[in-house]
């Protein structure tokens, strides 16, 4: 049997910058090396564990010199769970490196003109930002080197926590998480000592054995929760108990609910939630563009809603502002989800006309509006390809605006051809993937350029960050 090579270690390399997920970048004699929980500035020794022809991959084993921008992680796991993989770079470096990313993809995958571009819109809040939070039973525990090598006994329960990136039966046990405000972690602590105190067993992911499944915690500005048990068996000798424990000590909580999923995944869209005590659902304040009235949104277990509450009420102002809405305007928001958009912009014109694929959304979208009191805004459930067709635009009206925010795949291109066909005034594109987006711009240019970009940081200490375009019809 041929002996696996073994790679080199690299000296004292500086890190040039940050790079894509979450890890970040050097350079040493022509060859990109991905290395994680580095920054740049940092001074190490290298030791690659992957080498292809145009990269590699490697872990610092020795540092040389700490680079200024480090910073100290707020969180007790960071490093082996898998988010927050920024936590030791500044917050202004962070800022700084996203507002890179978005240029370098608009201008080397789109071909963009960037002159347009502002300063990115960066988060008041860096931590406790979240207003949801997903969590997994697993017998499967992970457990770090530290605790293999104190002989630390492992609970007889498992882990309830987070997935251990690339590792989908593994769940890291977590004490404290710096995302989601007080009480999200005395909730789920006291899930997890009940289960322990009355052996309540942690599903075995693989075997597909077990009674905990999952635990949802979702939270509002206005200081509604919501708390979702999700159970593999129906079982309510063991299940209600545990459910009158998280009413009796947690007051906050405003919706308790729980869902019985025997599936072999954690998917929950297609099943039933059930009311345990309180409402059956939360909501969230918003107010509309330019100091205009408050908006309320209902959200429901399965509602999209951005998951940092303060910077999606900056997200949309900026949408306002570059949609620059005019009273007789048709409005279109494409990919509307809950009519979030839609609704922020309704009193800013004619009519909006909403689609999206998911029907529950809609529902919501329509509940929202009837709930603020809108009668101007329709909204139509189905596949953004196959609805948005010139019937339909002929009996909806064509729009003279349209706001998009597809999912990170972005657009299909059957729906980037009839924008080009119909076109609209001007088109404002929301996104999540700025390599998406710059595919997309590059498609519209045909017709379109794109003036003002506008980078908003919704998640701090990751890689991810949203961007707005705003594109005018060419003359």
């Amino acid at each position: 049997m041929a002996k696996k090579k073994e790679l080199p270690l690299l000296e004292q390399v500086t890190i040039a910058d940050a790079g894509a997920e979450g890890k970040a970048v050097a350079k040493v004699n022509g060859l990109v090396v991905f290395v994680p929980f580095v920054v740049p500035g940092d001074v190490v020794d290298i030791q690659l564990f992957k080498k292809k022809k145009s990269y590699a991959e490697g872990r610092a084993v020795r540092f040389h010199h700490y680079s200024e921008a480090r910073v100290e992680p707020r969180c007790p796991h960071f490093g082996v769970c898998g988010g927050c993989k920024w936590q030791i770079l500044n917050y202004a470096a962070q800022l700084e490196a996203k507002q890179r990313q978005v240029r370098d993809n608009l201008e080397r995958l789109g071909n963009v003109d960037c002159s347009g571009m502002r300063p990115i819109c960066g988060s008041d809040n860096i931590y406790y930002y979240r207003n949801k939070l997903e969590f997994t039973f697993s017998t499967k525990a992970w457990r770090t080197a530290e605790e293999l090598a104190s002989g630390t006994p492992q609970s007889a329960q498992g882990a309830l926590g987070f997935h251990i990136p690339q590792l989908f039966d593994k769940v890291l046990p977590i004490q404290h998480c710096a995302l989601q405000a007080d009480p999200s972690n005395d909730i789920r602590l006291a899930v997890s000592h009940y289960a322990e105190e009355n052996h309540l067993e942690y599903y075995d992911i693989r075997n597909h054995t077990g009674f905990l499944r999952n635990l949802v915690i979702r939270n509002t500005s206005l200081g509604h929760w919501m708390v979702i048990v999700i159970v593999a068996q129906d079982d309510t000798s063991r299940l209600f108990p545990l459910l009158d424990m998280l009413h009796s000590r947690f007051p906050q909580i405003t919706s308790l609910q729980y869902i019985v999923n025997t599936k072999f995944n954690d998917s929950y869209g297609d099943l039933d939630v059930v009311t345990y005590r309180g409402t059956d659902h939360i909501e969230e304040e918003m107010t509309s563009y330019n100091g205009g009235r408050p908006l309320h949104y209902i959200i429901n277990p399965k509602s999209f809603y951005q998951t940092n509450s303060a910077q999606a009420q900056r997200l949309y102002s900026f949408v306002a502002e570059l949609a620059e809405l005019q009273p007789t305007d048709t409005l279109y928001d494409l990919y509307t989800g809950t009519g979030t958009i839609a609704l922020f912009l309704a009193d800013k014109c004619r009519q909006v006309v909403g689609i999206e694929y998911v029907e529950e959304a809609i529902a919501d979208a329509k509940a929202n509006a009837r709930l603020n009191g809108f009668d101007n805004t329709r909204f139509y459930a189905g596949d953004m390809a196959q609805v948005l067709t010139p019937d339909f635009i002929a009996a909806n009206g064509r729009p003279d605006v349209v706001v998009t925010d597809p999912p990170r795949a972005g657009m299909h291109e059957k729906v980037v051809t009839q924008l080009l066909a119909t076109a609209p005034r001007k088109i404002v594109y929301v996104s999540c993937n700025p390599a998406t987006q710059a595919r997309d711009l590059q498609l519209l240019s045909e017709r379109y350029e794109v003036r003002r970009i506008q980078p908003v940081d919704m998640f701090p200490h990751t890689q991810h960050v949203e961007n707005i375009a705003e594109l005018t019809l060419k003359n």
